[in-house]
């Protein structure tokens, strides 16, 4: 289960280095105003970027069970150790 927390900590850590640089990419390839071939040479680095530097790819997570279902946003722990607690 330490794999998982430790991959996950790993995809937060990417999604921080990238996440300026891909809302830039994103805002050249969607203006039309910009040469086509700008717009190809920026669509091009945003295909770069690695996959889990995606917001999409990180799972919130229990702080103490490290279970990635069921987690309640505001406590950051799971439904079984809340209704233990």
């Amino acid at each position: 289960m330490k794999v998982l927390l430790l991959k996950d900590k790993k995809r937060r850590k990417l999604f921080e280095v990238y996440e300026g640089k891909k809302l830039i990419f994103k805002y050249l390839v969607a203006n039309n105003n910009l040469n086509l071939n700008i717009r190809k040479e920026a669509y091009y680095n945003l295909i770069l970027c690695p996959l889990n530097s995606s917001l999409v790819r990180i799972r919130n997570r229990c702080l103490i069970s490290n279970r990635a279902r069921g987690v309640l946003k505001l406590f950051k722990v799971s439904r079984s150790f809340f209704k233990s607690l």
